[in-house]
């Protein structure tokens, strides 16, 4: 599990409640705008994330590999996901069921709170990567 911070009890139960999950090239994870109620810690491959653009289709904006967390829209409601995603290449992931987790977080707090500690870090490591990456895209040449 790429987890990092979970201790190894923590990451064995969360590999006991996640299921395999392999996709093809091509293969579409999951739909911009569906229920997302369902995340993947991913292991080998690649997923890219897109978004529909008036006037220009699909358009990736983010590539996922091993080691990521794919899915956050289930973290609030409306709980439809915000992009698409499909695979580039074989890729291979660990299926978690957001309702499988909230039931195992509920009647045990301490590992709830371990896995939120631990997907929260991941979460802000990838909106400093995109902040970063904005910050390049738009940056200012003209600043010292």
């Amino acid at each position: 599990m790429p987890l990092p911070g979970l201790t190894e009890e923590a990451r064995e139960r969360l590999e006991a409640l996640s299921t395999p999950a392999l996709w093809v090239p091509g293969e579409y994870v999951f739909h911009e705008g569906e229920p997302a109620r369902r995340c993947w810690l991913l292991r080998r491959g690649r997923v890219l994330l897109s978004t529909a653009v008036p006037g220009r289709g699909e358009v990736v904006i983010e590539t996922l590999a091993g080691g990521d967390v794919l899915g956050w829209s289930w973290l609030r409601p409306p709980r439809v996901w915000s992009f698409g995603a499909r695979a580039a290449d074989p890729t291979e992931a660990r299926e978690i069921d957001i309702a499988v987790l909230h039931e195992a977080a509920e009647r045990d707090p301490v590992f709830g709170y371990e896995v939120s500690q631990a997907m929260s870090g991941l979460l802000l490591d990838r909106l400093q990567a995109t902040r970063a990456r904005l910050l390049d895209l738009y940056g200012n040449p003209e600043a010292p």
